[in-house]
This record gives C-alpha cells, structure tokens and sequence, in this order.
C-alpha cells in the first residue's frame, strides 16, 4: 500500500485493520519530508523526535482498545499555533526565539484525538499576504510549480497536504488564508461559521493566549478529501473551555441535502469591483454544470443576494480597521494624513483599505450596523438556496512577487493589471457576514494549475457545503497530485 496522498480517513481504517501502524506511517512522512521539502519548503519547524515518541504511544493506545478520531495520524500545523516547545514567531525576526509554554486549544484538541503532529507549516510575515514568505523561514512553493506561490497564510499548510507531507493540517482564515491555499495547491479546506471553533493560542508571538472574540478570523481544518475536512472539523468544533466550559459543546444542524440533485444553488463568477480570469470562470462553469446535470437547481441571479459591491467595500473597511491597531503613533498619523487626503469621490478598494486603517470607533459601530443588515439579506437568502458557488480569488497561483511594498504588486487578470489586494474581494464575500464557506478542487487550469472554487452555506449550517462538497467530489473528483513533486509516489 502507497500511503502518501491517502486521506485520514483511509489511514484510520488502515491502521484499524492493522495493515499498518502510526510508528511506520510518521516514519514514512518523515522520510518524505527530508526528501521533498527541499524543493517546496512547506515545513518551516519539524517536530520529528516528538512525532516519533506520540505515533508510539498511538499504537500503545489503539493496542489498548482506544479508538479515537485521529488516532496515530499524521498531521502539520500552521506556524501561527502556538505549539508547546516550539518556537512561534508569525515569520516576524524579532521573535525567532518566542517559545509558548502550552499548546494552542486546537493543538490540544488535535492530540487529545490521538493525531501525530509532525511539525509547523510556513506562513507570510504577520500573517498579512496571499504568498508565504518570509525572512525566518523563507519562501514556500507551489508544489505544481515552484515559481508559483502557494498561497497564504496558510500557503504552508496546502503546500504540505499536496505534497503528501501529512493527511491533515489546521490554518486560519481572514482573508482567505485557508481557502485561497487550497485553490492554488488543489486541496480542501473549511471556513467555519465565525465563533465555531476557539481560536485561544492562535495569537500573535507578543499577545497572551486569552480567549478573544473575533471579529473577521476563524480557525479550520485543511484536508485532501471533503470527507476528512468534516473529521477534522468535528475535532475542532466547539467554544473555549475557558468561556463556555465543555458542556456546552455546539451540535450543528445536519446538511439540508444528502442527494446532489436536491441542492438549491446560486452560481456567482462576476464581481463588481474586479474581472474574474478565464480558468477561474471555467472551474465556477465546471461545478455549475455538474449539478445541473444532477438536477440540482441551479440559478445565475437572484434580488435576495446583498450588494457585492458594497460587501466588498464593508469587507475591506472592517479587514483594514484592526490592520493599523498595533502601529507607532507616527505611523498611524501619517495614515491619517493620507486618508484625509482622499478625494470624496474615490470610492476605489485602495481608497477603502487606507479608510479603514484609520477607522474611528464610531464609524466602525456604523459599518457594523450594516454588516447586520447584510447578515439579514444572507438569512433571506438562504431560504430560497442551499449553497453559493463562486470563485475564490480571480486567478490560479501567481508567480512569486516579493516587491516590499504590497501597494506596487499588481495582480495579472488575463493580461490586465490590477492593484494586488484587490482579489481579496470574493474571499471577503462569506467573512465578513461570518458564514462557513468549503474550498473545493475544480479542476485546473489550461496551464494544467489548480483551480477551486468556494460553496458558502448558511451560518451555522457548516454541514451544508460540506456535505455539498462531498458529493461533487464524488461527481467531478477532488484532489490529484501534482506532477513537480521530486521522488517516488510512496
């Protein structure tokens, strides 16, 4: 048996079966690893000697009679997890030698479910860029092309997944940071409702892992099949012990569907603000045709979908708002100096991002409001639809651009230049109300890149895309690897 693309829950019935054990699969993924990481650079802190020790203590354990969800499977986590013993720094040199003293609750919850975790996956300075890439640790590569970015935030984690470097790995998402990875590297991965899973220890190397709030972020499993996403999700799901206690455990609804043909969909592939490229169209025009021809119902418009335009625009007023919390005094009044500036009639997304760095407190309360008023037209929405298929971003992975100021990168929309934060708008749609969205493979690109698309589900109702996701993998396939990857297929 070749375990290296095999999904978690193909090892768990492996190693239930006793056709292999947790000692031999992490030893596999490590070998694995010192041989291919050195072309992809996916794995920015190993963790090996420990990963041995726990697959040893998982065989014990299943030898025993245990039979946990995650037990003795290979897993990575995102850099930005405070792992106990290991260094977080958010890519960010000053703290190279910041050590955590406990786990992240998402780490904790993925050993409590028996899961051997290899190391930590490479991220973007501060977390804040669509490429990971950074001083500390380097460049990650798209292991379909390594002149290519993998993506972020978690560019690490999907890089690693694709390359077979684990079966399962947890990133975050503000920006599209779990999902815009996975489109590029041809993986899956799950936005969650806002507030399902605790995010406690997935702070900043200088904050105190304190329970917070968040307003944008979430936390969420990335995977190679739709099925796993939901088994990583179920490890993950719940509040923080420290606010609510383990008894008050959410129980999400189950999806509304369980045949493809009984799915109401809204396909979605223009935006307002920004062109969507041609191979990103036809991924969109791939899963939209296959429902159809399911007999799901399949609509192209609907008066109960909110203003794009104006979510883009609220999206990015409320992403930049905390962007600027954190700098020097004079930083921040130079910013001001610029947003005052601004004509009154530029209502560009450039003009949006420095509005909302500096953002007062009263304004932020204003756009709230209206981030209430879009959550209701969600709401109506998803009365007349189950899901909405849309793009992720406009394109597939981009060629690495490392230009130290973001504000001169352009992003490249069939052969049009377009100002690089700007492709963050189709992420924003489903984060900025909060609602769970699935990044799903949809085939690739005519330059044979991967291509994804996101289905965003009602709040709460996570189960819904992810069931959705399930079933369109099973009608258009899901993941394949990828074919720069060095070595053999083991």
């Amino acid at each position: 048996m070749e375990w290296k693309y095999q999904t978690a829950e193909n090892l768990a019935a492996a190693l239930r079966a006793g056709e292999v054990t947790s000692a031999e699969l992490t030893d596999d993924a490590i070998a694995r690893i010192e041989r291919d990481d050195k072309a992809i650079n996916a794995i920015c802190m190993p963790d090996f000697d420990r990963a041995r020790v726990a697959a040893h203590a998982a065989d014990h354990a299943r030898a025993r009679g245990e039979g946990r969800p995650l037990l003795g499977i290979p897993v990575t986590v995102k850099e930005s997890y405070n792992v106990a013993g290991l260094p977080t720094t958010w890519g960010i040199p000053l703290h190279r030698n910041h050590l955590p003293a406990e786990d992240a609750v998402q780490v904790s919850r993925l050993r409590a479910a028996g899961a051997v975790v290899l190391g930590k996956t490479n991220v973007p300075l501060g977390l804040q860029d669509v490429q990971s890439f950074n001083e500390l640790y380097g460049t990650t590569n798209n292991p379909w092309d390594h002149g290519r970015t993998p993506g972020g935030s978690s560019g690490g984690s999907a890089a690693a997944l694709a390359s077979g470097f684990g079966a399962l790995s947890i990133g975050s998402d503000l920006a599209g940071s779990l999902r815009t990875p996975a489109h590029f590297c041809g993986v899956y991965a799950h936005k969650p409702t806002l507030g399902l899973a605790a995010s406690r220890g997935m702070v900043p190397p200088s904050t105190p892992a304190l329970p917070a709030d968040l307003d944008l972020a979430v936390v969420g499993p990335m995977a190679r099949s739709a099925r796993d996403l939901t088994l990583l999700l179920d490890v993950m799901a719940g509040p923080d012990p420290l606010t609510l206690g383990m008894a008050h455990q959410l129980t999400l609804p189950p999806s509304r569907h369980e045949r493809l043909g009984d799915f109401r969909v809204l396909v979605l592939d223009t935006h307002p603000l920004i062109p969507s490229g041609s191979a990103v169209r036809a991924g969109v025009a791939r899963v939209a045709d296959a429902l159809a021809d399911s007999g799901a119902r399949v609509e192209r418009h609907s008066p109960l979908l909110p203003d794009l335009a104006e979510a883009a625009m609220l999206y990015t007023q409320l992403l930049f708002s905390g962007s600027s919390a954190y700098f020097p005094v004079e930083a921040y009044e130079q910013l001001r100096t610029r947003a005052a500036g601004l004509s009154t009639d530029d209502r560009s997304l450039d003009a949006a991002r420095l509005r909302g760095m500096v953002l007062s407190h009263r304004d932020w309360i204003e756009a709230n409001s209206r981030r209430e008023l879009h959550r209701h037209s969600w709401r109506q929405l998803f009365t007349e639809f189950d899901a909405v298929v849309c793009p992720i971003t406009p394109t597939p992975a981009f060629p690495h651009d490392h230009n130290p100021d973001p504000r001169e990168r352009r992003i490249d929309i069939d052969g049009v230049e377009y100002p690089y934060f700007d492709q963050l708008v189709w992420a924003g749609l489903p984060t900025m109300p909060g609602l769970p969205a699935t990044a799903v493979p949809a085939g690739r690109s005519p330059e044979g890149l991967p291509v994804g698309v996101q289905l965003i589900g009602p709040m709460y109702e996570d189960r819904t895309p992810l069931r959705l996701a399930e079933l369109l993998e099973q009608e258009i396939g899901g993941f394949q690897a990828p074919k720069t990857v060095p070595g053999p297929a083991r």
